[in-house]
């Protein structure tokens, strides 16, 4: 599934690409991609004729301004779930049959919507309204890794007591927004902590290091324009090249980077877990 770093390129791409962007049509290939209005051709006649005004992140949620005639037209909201993707097209092509979703301005050019396992969804929230009372994951959200809301003693406060494990804290999205298994991994490695230690037993002091190396992590992986790992695309088809940084993700058996102790890869929580024994295990 993408992640912040991953959602945060989507966005980019299509900040860049759908500047201005004027939507002359509008065709829904599968349903069940669009989660509101119920009805699709309500869907498609919101956003025929709108021009999108701006695209916006909060966690793996993207969100795009509406106007239609320099008035207020809503939002556009987005979720790319686990294998979501925008396509743009300058030229007609047929599309393939994961294809869910297809946009069109006045000169042809298409933003096309694929998705492989059609767990992405789309929402469109008429103005006025909140964008949390349609798009109501968007309330169970906690703070962005980057905003100053996350810090250690946020996580010292949220932790204290806790017996989960900190790697499965990490994957829940009220504590943190965006933080998915590649991340939580590299971050914990990063910061020396072992995936099964219990939250309520890491001091401040771990949990400054487990904050920035979070934020590290997640920084640079922006930058690599998201992994290689996932099925993540950007809009020209491409995914981003993080993985071939990666310090523990996927690296089962291999020698760690720092020490050379092969990497483990458990089961916790339901979700695969990789790690160093050594460098994780003090």
């Amino acid at each position: 599934m993408p992640e912040l770093p991953e959602v945060e390129t989507v966005r980019r791409g299509l900040e860049r690409q759908t500047a201005g962007f004027e939507i002359e049509r509008v065709q829904v290939l599968r349903a069940r991609a669009i989660a509101s209005p119920p009805v699709t051709e309500q869907f498609c006649t919101a956003l025929e004729g709108c021009q999108v005004v701006g695209w916006r992140r909060r966690g793996k949620y993207l969100m795009a301004g509406l106007s239609r005639d320099g008035s207020d037209a809503g939002h556009w909201g987005v979720h790319l779930r686990m294998t979501g993707q925008f396509l743009w097209m300058e030229d007609e092509r047929e599309p393939c049959k994961h294809t869910r979703v297809r946009l069109w301005n006045r000169q042809g050019q298409e933003l096309r919507f694929v998705d492989l396992r059609s767990f992405g969804e789309m929402w469109w929230v008429p103005p006025g309204s909140p964008v949390e009372s349609v798009m109501t994951g968007l309330t169970r959200l906690g703070p962005e890794p980057f905003s100053e809301a996350f810090s250690p003693r946020y996580l010292l406060s949220k932790l204290k007591g806790s017996q989960r494990a900190i790697k499965t804290a990490l994957l829940d999205q009220a504590l943190v927004a965006g933080v998915g298994n590649i991340y939580a991994d590299e971050s914990l490695f990063m910061s020396r902590i072992a995936p099964e230690t219990r939250s309520g037993r890491l001091k401040l002091g771990e949990l400054t290091r487990l904050h920035a190396a979070l934020v590290e992590v997640l920084t640079t992986s922006i930058g690599a324009g998201g992994t290689t790992f996932s099925d993540f695309r950007d809009l020209k088809g491409t995914n981003g090249n993080y993985g071939n940084a990666a310090w523990v993700y996927r690296r089962t058996g291999e020698p760690c980077r720092v020490c050379g102790t092969p990497i483990r890869r458990d089961k916790l929580g339901g979700r695969s877990s990789h790690w160093c024994p050594s460098c994780q295990g003090g």
